[in-house]
C-alpha cells in the first residue's frame, strides 16, 4: 500500500510539475498583460462573494501602510531557482511572473515560525489576530505537499471507532505523545522516523487511504503546521487537534475548536475522553465533519485561488510603491 500511496502522489506530482512547466513557457509580457482582467474579475463577483475574497486578501497580506524595501529585495528578473525547493520555486514564479520584470520582493521559504523584520512573502507564520504578524505575508506554497487530497470513499459511520495518527518526532511533543500512547487499545499511534526504528513506539507507514478507515484522525503541528490537517478536514473522519499556533494559506487560525475539529488539551490527555464521547454522539461528529468541509471547499476553486494570490501580491507592490 504504501509503494500505491507513493506512486499516486509522484503521478499527482508530475502533472502539477508538466503543468507548471507549460505555464512557464508562455512569455512573462503576455501574463503582465493579462493581469489586469484577471484583477478585473474581482469586480464581476457578487458583493457578498467579492467581500469574502477581500477579507482573505486582507487576511493573508495584513499590511495597511506604505513601506520601503531593504536593498537586497530581489528584482523579478533576477528570481531564480538555485537552490531553492522546486516546489515552493515554481509556486511563487507561477505568480510573480504577471508582475513587471523590475518589481522587487523579500521572500522565505521553507517551514517559517518567526515573523522577519521585513514584509516577506513565505508559506507559514505563528497565528496572531492582531498585526504583529502582518510583515509575514501568506502564499500557497509547497502545494504539492499540503494540498494531497484523498477521495474519501468512506461514510463516518462506516469506519472503525478509533483514532490515528503515524508521523515523525520531530519535536518533543510527539514524541511524549508515542510513547504515552503508542499501545492505547482505542488509539493506533506510532511513529515513522527512520531514526525511531527498533524502538517499542516506531511503527509502520500508513498509508491516506488507510488513515480514513478510522472516525479520528489526529493532526499534530511539527515544525509549524500539521501536513495531513488539510486532507483529513476534507475527509469524512473527524480531526483531533490541539488549537493550532502556525497557520498557512489556509487560514488555520480562522478554525475554530468544536465547529471545524475536536479541541485537544496540551498534552493531549484528554483523547480518550473525546474518542468516547464521539462515539455516543456521532451526529456531533458528523456535524463537524460537515463544517471543516465547508471549510476546505473555499480552497478548491483554482481559478479564485489565483484572483486571491495575485491580489495579494498586488496589495504588496502597491504599499511598496513600485505599482501605481
Amino acid at each position: 500500500m504504501k509503494a500505491l500511496d507513493q506512486l499516486k502522489k509522484n503521478l499527482r506530482k508530475s502533472r502539477v510539475y508538466l503543468s507548471g512547466g507549460l505555464q512557464s513557457l508562455l512569455p512573462a509580457g503576455y501574463l503582465s498583460h493579462r493581469l489586469p482582467a484577471i484583477l478585473e474579475e474581482l469586480e464581476q463577483l457578487p458583493d457578498e462573494e467579492r467581500q469574502e475574497l477581500l477579507a482573505r486578501v486582507d487576511y493573508y497580506n495584513k499590511l495597511q501602510a506604505p513601506f520601503e524595501l531593504p536593498p537586497e529585495a530581489e528584482a523579478n528578473r533576477d528570481y531564480r531557482r538555485g537552490d531553492k525547493s522546486f516546489s515552493y520555486f515554481m509556486d511563487f514564479k507561477q505568480l510573480v511572473r504577471y508582475f513587471p520584470a523590475e518589481v522587487r520582493f523579500n521572500y522565505l521559504f521553507g517551514d517559517i515560525t518567526h515573523v522577519p523584520d521585513v514584509p516577506c512573502f513565505l508559506k507559514s507564520r505563528p497565528i496572531s489576530s492582531g498585526s504583529d504578524n502582518q510583515n509575514s505575508i501568506l502564499l500557497k506554497l509547497n502545494q504539492i505537499r499540503h494540498y494531497y487530497m484523498v477521495r474519501d470513499e468512506l461514510a463516518f459511520e462506516e469506519k472503525e471507532d478509533r483514532l490515528i495518527w503515524r508521523g515523525k518526532t520531530v519535536n518533543d511533543d510527539r514524541m511524549d505523545l508515542v510513547k504515552t500512547y503508542y499501545n492505547h487499545p482505542k488509539m493506533d499511534i506510532g511513529d515513522t522516523h527512520r531514526q525511531s526504528r527498533g524502538e517499542y513506539y516506531a511503527k509502520p507507514f500508513v498509508s491516506v487511504p488507510d488513515q480514513l478507515r478510522f472516525k479520528y484522525i489526529l493532526s499534530v503541528e511539527g515544525i509549524d503546521v500539521a501536513t495531513n490537517l488539510k486532507w483529513i478536514m476534507a475527509s469524512n473522519s473527524l480531526c483531533f487537534m490541539r488549537p493550532p499556533r502556525f497557520e498557512t494559506w489556509f487560514m488555520e487560525g480562522r478554525l475554530e475548536p468544536g465547529r471545524h475539529y475536536v479541541a485537544l488539551k496540551d498534552d493531549f490527555s484528554d483523547m480518550e475522553e473525546k474518542v468516547d464521547y464521539f462515539n455516543r454522539h456521532p451526529d456531533q461528529a458528523r456535524a463537524i465533519v460537515a463544517e471543516a468541509n465547508r471549510h476546505v471547499a473555499q480552497f478548491q476553486d483554482a481559478r479564485r485561488e489565483r484572483l486571491i494570490a495575485l491580489l495579494v501580491m498586488d496589495k504588496y507592490f502597491r504599499l511598496s510603491g513600485q505599482i501605481d
